[in-house]
């Protein structure tokens, strides 16, 4: 039934690889494709464990139009909803708008399934944006999978009922085999699925027993353990409670947590302070101590997993683990029954805020593609530190470092929207820290100034630079200094930014500061030189960069500063080179989420195609830019400088085409998604690597930069400086290699 999808189905929402094979439920998958097919909302509902999440990631996956899933039980805050449902999607947004408004701008006009799971702790939140998504997109249809219903008008419910006898047998033999058993479907096999209520997580859990007890042996103990529960004697009772099909489950939970080891269950409760993923080191950090030695975490894990409590799965980041949102939550109570909740929440902050730290400094070394798939894989840990610091007064000022730590996350890996609500959140706590919060100031203004958001960016960089000089802090009036100059540069006020950026790179140096900030202080310098039309100095300060960057393995800044020299070397008439150096920094910047990045190299690309002969082409990438820019923020910041090149490539495309035909390829750019765009854009031409390349040509004639049309004289003389310039002869022998401001 799968038809082609669309370029852009499913991105950061895959469904969950089946790492297990699909057992039964033809019947409900059936019912449900057909509900889906009569209705725009239907929401799955059952008791914990019976499967409800697995059918609808296997409905999903054979939708034929556009998909995106959500996995929402990491999600505490109700707030974050939106930003979750977002970021399944693979939406980045660098602007200050709220997510809603790019979910109904991306969802618009296209047919498209959103899945919900795991929703019922989040009901109201889901439904009201449930509500919205489906009153604005006719063409969208909702599958939630939890609990409860919504509770919204047109909602059509499909109540998952445990397996029948047939296929629970079959799905436990089938467990059974996957671990090199050979179980036989008998009586007792049978009975014991009977026992379990035809429950898929009670049966899998049961059979992760196998290695060491037969069905029989299975059998009696369940029995022994419903027994107990029975009398009222058992700690699984919970008086008038919960129906008896989740009583059930509680107690084959239960029962297999007292067949554990007390080093198994030890380690189950402390795993249950993570948030969806984690790997084996945050696990010897956290879950260690008290009982449990660091050097047997692997082997207690190793039990759980082969006994079904944990799975295990692959990411960018290497092997990771996971507990089922019912175990986890057995874990979490246990954890809190033995008063030992608040103790492993410190500890998980603490490994987390010991992780950013170590992100935060090796962003600027050859791992930063590294540290960006840490990160990525890591957020729902580090959101659950975030909340942790951020709602503790005594907290506050490690929320405010952490917040601020992750500036490389918030703006070098497409993330400004969600870095800037925690670092709103968290300047406006009281800490006793004074350079954590000055930390989080800065940032919050680099943030706000990449989003557009002038005054408040401003506001930030002010009250910042106050403070560090009343207290002494170098390292922060440096950073409110360089930020500010950022400012100017995309506020047009070239003379100021020049003024404000070799202000603060001669402050770098004094402090011996030496990271990507660094770094992308020169590059804004080198633009600012580049915009009053000294192209020479402007490449001399990039190629600068571009030295000290493949010393250390940054990339991320090199792309900019590529950005630089390419925009040197169109305006020599070096076409070619021009569009090598665009097209790595095109490939970078997509690579790391970088919205900025790319769409900027997307603009001088088009004008690069142009000049090369090119005009359909040249608007096409025009439009795909064009497409952009909302998520980014103002076009070309609405400076006149970053727009010139705009301007002269649509002026060339449209004496060429004609208006009409101009207009018609914006529209068919505008037509493509961002990552079809970036590969459209990267196979125009022959690209050859950029080791392949000659050497600069020398000095670059500069352009006015108002017209950019014919050379020009060359503006004030430029003086000495760079990152390379500093005490010390060599890059990186400085004290502050890659310390980001702290």
């Amino acid at each position: 039934m799968r038809g082609p999808q669309r370029p852009d189905a499913f991105s950061d929402g895959d469904p969950p690889l089946e790492l297990t094979t699909f057992v039964g439920r033809s019947a409900e998958l059936a019912e449900l494709t057909a509900a889906l097919g009569e209705a725009r909302l239907v929401t799955v509902t059952g008791v914990g464990g019976v499967g409800k999440s697995r059918l609808a990631a296997r409905v999903a996956a054979g939708w034929e139009s556009m998909c995106g899933r959500v996995e929402l039980a990491p999600v505490r805050d109700p707030q974050f909803v939106e930003y979750a449902v977002a970021e399944a999607l693979g939406l980045t947004d660098h602007t200050a708008r709220l997510p809603r408004e790019m979910l109904l701008e991306h969802l618009a006009g296209r047919p498209a399934l959103l899945v919900l799971d795991g929703f019922e702790h989040l009901a109201g939140a889901c439904a009201e944006l449930a509500a919205e998504l489906l009153r604005k997109l006719p063409q969208l249809r909702v599958l939630a999978a939890g609990r409860r219903p919504l509770g919204l008008a047109g909602e059509r419910l499909c109540a998952l009922a445990p397996l029948g006898e047939d296929e629970a047998a079959e799905l436990f033999t089938d467990r059974a085999r996957e671990q090199g058993l050979e179980v036989a479907d008998g009586c007792e096999v049978r009975e014991l699925c009977r026992r379990l209520e035809g429950i898929p997580l009670a049966l899998e859990l049961a059979a992760g027993r196998l290695r060491a007890l037969s069905p029989g042996q299975l059998l009696q103990r369940l029995d022994d353990r419903f027994r107990l529960l029975a009398t009222g004697a058992g700690p699984l009772t919970v008086p008038g409670g919960p129906p008896a099909r989740h009583q059930t489950l509680r107690t084959a939970i239960g029962w297999s947590h007292e067949l554990c080891t007390p080093a198994e269950r030890l380690l189950w409760a402390r795993l249950s302070v993570f948030a969806q993923t984690f790997d084996l080191e945050a696990a010897e950090y956290v879950c260690s101590g008290d009982g449990l030695p660091a050097e047997d975490v692997l082997d207690v894990l190793s039990e759980l997993l082969a006994q079904s409590v944990v799975t295990r799965e692959d990411s960018p980041a290497g092997p990771r683990y996971r507990m089922l949102d019912t175990v986890r939550a057995y874990g979490a109570e246990w954890l809190a029954g033995i008063g030992d909740a608040g103790r492993l929440r410190r500890r998980h902050r603490d490994w987390y805020l010991g992780l950013a730290t170590w992100c935060e400094l090796d962003w600027f070394s050859p791992r930063q593609g590294e540290v960006a798939a840490r990160v990525e894989a890591e957020l729902p840990n580090l959101r659950v530190a975030l909340e942790f610091c951020l709602t503790e007064p005594e907290e506050a000022y490690l929320g405010q470092y952490l917040a601020g730590s992750l500036w490389f996350c918030w703006v070098g890996c497409g993330r400004l929207a969600e870095g800037r609500r925690w670092l709103a959140r968290s300047v406006e706590l009281e800490s006793e820290y004074e350079r954590s919060r000055l930390k989080a100031l800065w940032v919050l203004g680099y943030v706000a100034i990449l989003q557009g958001d002038t005054v408040p960016a401003l506001t930030a960089l002010r009250e910042c630079r106050a403070e560090a000089e009343r207290v002494g802090d170098a390292t922060a009036v440096a950073y409110a200094e360089h930020r500010t100059g950022c400012l100017a540069l995309v506020t047009d006020d070239m003379a100021r930014a020049e003024t404000l950026l070799r202000s603060a790179l001669e402050r770098y140096q004094d402090i011996g500061e030496l990271n990507s900030n660094v770094l992308m202080a020169q590059v804004e310098l080198a633009m600012a030189r580049a915009f009053q039309g000294d192209l020479p100095d402007a490449v001399r300060l990039c190629e600068d960069v571009r030295r000290v960057c493949e010393d250390h393995g940054e990339r991320w800044a090199r792309s900019y500063a590529l950005y630089v020299l390419a925009y040197a070397a169109w305006q020599d008439g070096a076409q070619d080179r021009a569009r090598e150096l665009l097209a790595e920094c095109l490939r970078n910047a997509h690579a790391f989420r970088d919205l900025l990045g790319s769409v900027l190299s997307l603009e001088l690309l088009a004008l690069v195609t142009a000049a090369q002969g090119d005009p359909a082409e040249a608007a096409l990438l025009q439009g795909a830019a064009g497409r952009i820019w909302p998520s980014v923020g103002l076009p070309l910041f609405g400076s006149a400088y970053y727009n010139a090149p705009h301007e002269r490539c649509e002026a060339m495309a449209r004496r060429t085409l004609g208006d009409a035909r101009y207009e018609e390829c914006v529209r068919e750019g505008a037509g493509l998604d961002r990552a079809t765009a970036v590969a459209r854009a990267l196979g125009h031409g022959t690209v050859r690597p950029l080791s392949a390349l000659p050497a600069p040509r020398g000095p670059v004639p500069p352009a006015d930069t108002a017209t950019l049309e014919e050379p020009a004289g060359h503006a004030a003389d430029s003086t000495p400086g760079g990152v390379t310039g500093r005490r010390g002869g060599r890059p990186g022998q400085g004290r502050g290699g890659g310390r980001g401001g702290r």
